[in-house]
């Protein structure tokens, strides 16, 4: 990082219980991430003071520390959808460089399925309906019907095919195969991802991420707590984010995310280039957030999304450039949130940690360089971050 003198590594991660957890709430899953992150650092509660949190519901980072017995002297609140995660990171990387703080904690709970099971609407996947989304809501344009508009436009315009779209949820559910913990394993084709019932045009039921409760938990520090870890370091290369717009018509171009923006200031501050990232992990709330995210960072050109996911490229075992290897949010869990828990699979992978699901490059060894790239509202905003081992 260049904001000051002190490289930072990420120590810890760890997921709390994930998928059908209906005897816990948002504040059990925080504290129990937290504490597996902890544990997997070998760090004590007490070298902490930093925390990063935000989540669906009302837990302010305030209540989340007194929940943890945590007293931090820095705090990150910034809420920007499903990016919130790659963002704080960038945020907490920075403080710590700069010394305003030594240990961050970022952490993040949610009982997204079992409040829907229970009736509970404790959260909400938009942004309101305040200011001039107030235009929009009452025709329906919703958080779905926005990234299917922006697929049919990448549609007509470049002639990408539904067929391709299909590709990245078989790919990603092939990946969570190999993952313990991912919600749905069973093995679906390109015919039922096109067959499944219609949500929002193009998409049906299996283009569209699962809903599940679940946390997630990261912990970065400065490298001279490094010796005291339990596990190898993962330093954080380059982080970068963007803001774009909230209302469709504030959107220039319904094929270009900005990821195109956050993602080229991210690997230029990492001094890498996307030809050397051996595995991306990339939010996938529909299939068409994949492929898009894949050109804006620079993984092919635009347009050539839809030919590049062919093929089983993404795929862990045999892919190019494996994409999601636990599964994504289309398959493995996506408790509302999902930017932290792209952190935690890519430190996993880099850390050899992965089992069956472990990406593995020419020889056997194992990947160096990873970009977890998270994306908000509907393309409204962007956090990538490069990592490295």
């Amino acid at each position: 990082m260049t904001s000051g003198n002190r490289k930072v590594a990420v120590v810890g991660v760890a997921l709390s219980d994930c998928g059908r957890v209906d005897d816990a709430t948002p504040y059990t899953l925080h504290a129990q991430a937290a504490r597996r992150a902890l544990a997997d650092a070998g760090l004590d509660r007490g070298r902490v003071d930093g925390l990063a949190s935000a989540g669906l519901g009302t837990l302010a980072p305030a209540e989340v520390a007194e929940y943890l017995g945590l007293r931090p002297t820095w705090v990150d609140s910034t809420s920007v959808g499903g990016s919130t995660w790659e963002v704080m990171t960038s945020h907490a990387a920075d403080a710590i460089a700069a010394g305003h703080a030594d240990v961050v904690l970022l952490v993040y709970g949610s009982t997204a399925r079992a409040d829907i099971r229970a009736g509970r609407r404790t959260g909400t996947l938009s942004f309101g309906n305040r200011g001039p989304l107030q235009f929009e809501a009452p025709y329906g344009h919703t958080l779905i019907a926005k990234y299917a508009m922006a697929a049919r436009r990448h549609m007509h315009q470049f002639g990408t095919r539904i067929e391709q779209l299909a590709e990245v949820a078989v790919q990603a559910r092939a990946n969570a195969q190999l993952n313990p913990e991912a919600m749905f394993r069973s093995p679906i084709t390109v015919g039922e991802v096109m067959d499944g019932p219609l949500i929002a045009d193009p998409f049906t039921k299996l283009h569209c991420c699962i809903r599940s409760d679940g946390g997630a938990a990261v912990l970065l520090a400065a490298e001279e707590y490094v010796r005291h870890c339990r596990r190898p370091p993962v330093w954080i290369l380059g982080a970068a984010e963007h803001v774009s717009h909230t209302t469709m018509s504030e959107w220039p171009d319904f094929t270009v995310s900005p990821a195109a923006v956050s993602g080229r200031l991210a690997f230029a501050r990492a001094g890498v280039r996307p030809q050397e990232i051996d595995f991306a992990e990339i939010y996938d709330a529909f299939t068409y957030m994949t492929l898009v995210t894949l050109e804006d960072l620079g993984f092919c050109a635009k347009g050539e999304g839809g030919a590049f996911v062919e093929k089983g490229r993404l795929l862990v075992r045999g892919g190019e450039l494996p994409v999601n290897t636990d599964g994504g949010g289309l398959s493995a869990q996506h408790p509302g949130m999902r930017g932290l828990f792209l952190l935690v699979e890519a430190v996993r992978q880099l850390r050899g940690e992965a089992g069956e699901r472990q990406v593995r490059k020419s020889g056997g060894r194992l990947p160096e360089l990873a970009v977890a790239s998270g994306t908000g509202g509907w393309f409204c905003s962007s956090g990538t971050v490069v990592l490295g081992r």
